[in-house]
Parts: structure tokens; sequence; C-alpha cells
């Protein structure tokens, strides 16, 4: 099913591609470009606590590096940490390992190494707009979701998968195209869930209304409010599938 929607995918890119094309070119000659957040990419959040510290890994693109804020603190992992340290009464300590404009590809060779090199409990697994927009096959979407999934959880670390972000609500990309990435986000979404529950990882798609608040300037990554939100919710849900089972969403 999944080829016949990327058949059929493929067909409607190609019927539109006269118009989409130009749009496409002028977005990337003038998209507003920001840094990844600066900053300590580790830390420790509720120390006071006490007991032994969650040790949380995220791996991923232009969100895990924090590309939207100035600081991790303010970033996705920041945000995670918070409010999972919160929710479980102990203390967290949270690495990022992130590159702006990297895909799940490309992330295996050189992201994967440097995940590896500390012992993690819990991993957290941010890939999608990238392999949208660089339209990668569904074939190496797959393999490279594998290949991060089996390396992560090879010491038994907990992975999560995060849902694919919403790109047809990215206000930086004009319509039509952002409906037809957006469609595409969708079919690589997917796969992710499927993919996920045979590798045994666990699959977190947040679904909430979205604002316009939710992102920064540039109109394609988070916003402080943004990552806040993202976090809270991948927390509720992390949290609340540890003490009920498996779950797939959470609404906020």
């Amino acid at each position: 099913m999944s080829r016949l929607r990327a058949g059929l995918w493929w067909g409607l890119a190609l019927a539109a591609l006269p118009l989409v094309l130009p749009l496409a070119i002028h977005t990337r000659r003038t998209a507003l470009r920001l840094p990844p957040a600066e900053g300590a990419q580790s830390s420790l959040v509720a120390a006071g606590q006490g007991g032994e510290p969650l040790r949380l890994l995220l791996i991923g693109e232009s969100t895990v590096a924090g590309v939207g804020v100035e600081a991790q603190e303010s970033a996705l992992a920041g945000c995670l940490a918070r409010a999972l340290a919160t929710r479980l009464g102990r203390p967290v300590a949270w690495r990022a390992c992130g590159e702006n404009g990297i895909t799940a590809g490309e992330a295996c060779e050189r992201l994967l190494p440097l995940a590896l090199s500390e012992p993690a409990d819990l991993v957290v697994v941010v890939f999608g707009v990238n392999d949208t927009t660089h339209l990668s096959s569904l074939a190496r979407w797959e393999g490279s979701l594998r290949a991060l999934s089996r390396g992560l959880s090879a010491r038994g670390e907990r992975v999560v998968f995060t849902g694919v972000p919403p790109i047809r609500h990215f206000s930086a990309l004009p319509w039509p195209l952002r409906q037809l990435l957006g469609l595409r986000a969708g079919l690589l979404d997917s796969e992710l869930r499927r993919i996920s529950a045979e590798e045994r990882a666990q699959y977190a798609r947040l679904e909430l209304r979205f604002a316009s608040e939710y992102l920064a300037r540039d109109g394609y990554h988070p916003s402080a409010l943004g990552y806040q939100v993202w976090g809270e919710g991948l927390a509720e849900l992390i949290t609340r599938s540890s003490c009920n089972g498996p779950a797939t969403g959470v609404r906020a």
C-alpha cells in the first residue's frame, strides 16, 4: 500500500512540477536561515530532586540542534528533560546530538557513532523534515530507521521515534509547495509508525491544534513556545506509556 501511495505522490508531484519548482527554487534562495542553539549540548536538570539521573539522549536534525531558539535549554532537549524530571520526580541528564540539514541516512554515518560514545537510558530520535525535502526514497528511509533503531537499542536503551513534523503548517513554504511536501511527510510518517512497531521502538506523534506562535521567525523551525509544547507532550506520552503499556499519540 505504501508503495502505491508513493507512486501516486510522484504522479501528483510531476503534474505539479511546473508550478512548484519555481516556488521551491525561490524559497531556497530567500528563506531566512537561523543558526543552531548556542551553549552546551548536555546538562543536568532537577539535580536537587535526588536519585539516580535518567540519562536522556536526543539524536536528530535541526530541532535537536536547537535551531529557532538561542540556547539548548529552550530547545527540545532542555524542554523534554525538564518535563520528564517533573513527571518522574528525578534528575535528568540530557545530551543532544543534532545537525542542521541532516537526513536519517547521513546520521547513521555521522551522528550514530557520536551518540553511542556514552550510555543512555532513553533515546529520542527526531528525523523526517530533511528526508521529506530531500525526497529520500521509502527504501532508504526504512533502511536508515532500522539502522538507527538497532544501533541505539543494542545496549538495552529504550528508543522513541518522534512523528514526522507537520510540514503542511510551515509558513515559510508557499502554497501549494507545503501541501505537496506535507503529503510526502505523511508517507514517511506512515512508514515510521510501521517500522517502529516492527523494531519494538516507541512511536510518538504529538497531535495538537497548530498555532502560528509555535513557529520561530523563519516560519520553519519551532519557537520557544513550540519546543515547550512539543517537549511537554513527548514527556506525557513517554511517561504514560511506561505506566500503561504502549501508546502512539498524545493530544495537547
